[in-house]
């Protein structure tokens, strides 16, 4: 008798220890709240969970999140889904509307847990000279 193990290969977009900057193209000159539509947009799924709960989530905890609230899942799905969903890569935070259109850095810490900080603030000119901290830019825009 054969037994023949599948592994499913789990990918991840969390970072450690690192800032990601705004991209270097964006039009924004300061950290603004993504406009309220009635129905929600990524960024403003984004903005309120990471807003509403600094480091509290990692970035693969919010991007599964949004994700489940869009495609309608219950709780009860999420450990099949979200095993489904990262077992292909995803893209991370550094295309997130947050940081390419709204003026957010987003911060990773020691854990993963992630913060988000207006470009315009003190906290986010602190991550930018920190060098313990690993500094990414968000990716430009295609157009």
């Amino acid at each position: 008798m054969q037994i023949i193990s599948i592994m499913t290969k789990i990918h991840t977009t969390n970072y450690f220890d690192t800032f990601i900057e705004v991209a270097p193209d964006t039009k924004a000159n300061s950290g603004t709240p993504p406009p309220s539509k009635e129905k929600k947009t990524v960024a403003q799924m984004q903005y309120e969970l990471i807003g509403n709960n600094p480091y509290k989530f990692s970035s693969d905890d919010v991007l599964f999140q949004v994700y489940a609230d869009r495609n309608g899942l219950k709780e009860s799905e999420y450990k099949q889904a979200r095993e489904q969903f990262f077992s292909k890569g995803q893209p991370c935070l550094r295309t997130s509307p947050l940081t390419k259109t709204y003026g957010y850095g987003i911060h990773s810490n020691k854990n993963g847990k992630i913060a988000l900080y207006g470009m315009e603030t003190r906290e986010y000119a602190n991550f930018i000279t920190d060098s313990g901290v690993v500094k990414v830019k968000a990716m430009k825009s295609w157009k």
